[in-house]
């Protein structure tokens, strides 16, 4: 950055120099030129006053004054006199300064002489004979004079060149060094002397620096958890075959002990399953894949009340077994989404509400379209004047089971978070299943509220 800036700060430095000096040559140049000739017609009205005549002219003006070439032409362009040459000139009459002077009165023109390097100034005026009276000057060409100068004018431009340079690095320091001190400061980043145009872009970085540092430590306590959750399993699995290997377990326990190492190898390969299916929403690859394979997962209209009702009828089967009745009821909804999410968002769902629920015990799944009552704050409150907000396609799963406390409520969607291990664990529970339903929920920009009584049971409604 500090090596582009300072680049473009000479080359600028370098084309303005250059782009002034021509300007300057020009107008200096034409400034040259009308002295030039206003001095020759000056001269010229001085000696055209001395007679009114080419004839009489001649006689009287016969010296070099002030290095001017006095020329008389008559008016067929024949030269009569000319005060540089003695012999005879040819016929001027297609001179341009000559043709000028003939129609408009006077004339003037100039000519480059490569030979002398100089420029020639031509000036005619009319007579009253009808004669022409030109004057001839020779003067340096202005770039000659600039030639002459161009060692100065070299001079100048590199030193100018030089305070630039010195200049640009300390412009190009002062913009680049809260920069480089953000950068160097990154964990403990301000927005206290830096350009306030910067102040968006700091405030960006603080955010995206503690998102890396929350995940990184969402990570480490996940890894922690994993780590202890499958570390339980595999010590009962363990334990069990250990017992059973050295012949401590009579015939009834070896039935017994295998009983528990498969309900145990069962819980490890679901949480196991869980924990894949959370990677996979994390780093996204389903989207990927719905946008490429075109496979089974790809994104559609579908109808809610369709799958609910499909979760619910695979689900009864392990309902009745938990001695829980569930129902599904409502009305055909279409929304935008991918149907193998969407079902198992059900399944996870009515998975959680027959699991913690009480003998005898119901789980209603609802589904139907719903306004969504307003809330302050939220842009689903509709303008004064404009009518209620439009109605929206609501999944409602709502069990008589044991309840979540109030201050385990927020929690509840962490991963491995299980308001009763205990009982979590004798049911097969990983604490995963409302973890994938908040990442499922959130890549269908949809919204989830529950709502929970200890020993009356839980209702959850996701709003898409």
């Amino acid at each position: 950055m500090k090596k582009k800036i300072n680049t473009w700060m000479a080359l600028t430095v370098f084309v303005t120099l250059v782009a002034t000096l021509l300007i300057a040559v020009a107008i200096f140049r034409n400034m040259y030129k009308e002295q030039v000739l206003s001095e020759m017609r000056t001269c010229a009205a001085l000696i055209s006053s001395l007679s009114t005549s080419s004839e009489k002219l001649s006689e009287q003006y016969t010296e070099d004054v002030a290095g001017l070439r006095v020329t008389l032409i008559d008016e067929d362009g024949t030269v009569v006199y000319d005060s540089d040459v003695s012999g005879t000139l040819e016929n001027h009459a297609d001179r341009e300064e000559v043709q000028e002077a003939e129609a408009d009165g006077e004339g003037w023109t100039t000519r480059y002489s490569d030979s002398l390097d100089s420029e020639l100034y031509y000036y005619a005026v009319k007579l009253d004979d009808g004669s022409i009276l030109r004057i001839s000057k020779e003067e340096a060409s202005i770039w000659g004079i600039f030639t002459g100068t161009l060692k100065g004018i070299i001079l100048v431009g590199v030193i100018m060149l030089l305070v630039c340079m010195i200049l640009s690095r300390q412009i190009t320091a002062g913009i680049v060094n809260p920069i480089e001190r953000m950068a160097d400061n990154i964990d403990s980043v301000s927005t206290e002397g830096i350009y306030e145009e910067l102040v968006p872009f700091v405030m960006t970085i603080r955010q995206q620096h503690e998102d890396i540092l929350q995940s990184a430590n969402m990570r480490q306590e996940f890894t922690a958890n994993v780590s202890h959750e499958l570390k339980t399993p595999l010590t009962s699995i363990s334990g069990y075959a250990e017992l059973i290997e050295t012949g401590m377990a009579g015939e009834k326990e070896v039935k017994h002990f295998a009983h528990e190492i498969y309900r145990s190898a069962q819980r490890l390969l679901t949480m196991i399953n869980d924990i894949i299916r959370l990677s996979q929403l994390d780093s996204g690859r389903l989207e990927d894949n719905r946008s490429s394979d075109g496979g089974s997962e790809q994104t559609d209209m579908l109808d809610l009340f369709e799958s609910a009702r499909s979760c619910v009828e695979s689900m009864r089967l392990n309902a009745e077994k938990n001695g829980v009745q569930i129902t599904c009821t409502g009305e055909p909804c279409m929304i935008h989404g991918d149907k193998g999410m969407i079902e198992e968002l059900i399944s996870n769902l009515c998975d959680n509400a027959i699991r913690y629920n009480k003998p005898n015990g119901r789980v209603d799944v609802t589904v139907e379209m719903v306004e969504m009552p307003p809330r302050q704050g939220s842009a689903d409150v509709p303008p004064k004047g404009r009518g209620c907000p439009p109605a929206r396609p609501v999944l409602r799963v709502k069990d008589t089971g044991i309840g979540i406390p109030k201050e385990s409520q927020e929690r509840v969607f962490e991963r491995f978070y299980c308001v009763d291990k205990s009982r979590s664990r004798n049911t097969g529970g990983t604490g995963l299943g409302l973890a994938i339903v908040k990442h499922i929920v959130a890549l269908h920009h949809a919204q989830i509220e529950l709502e929970s009584e200890v020993g009356k049971g839980t209702e959850i409604t996701v709003w898409f």
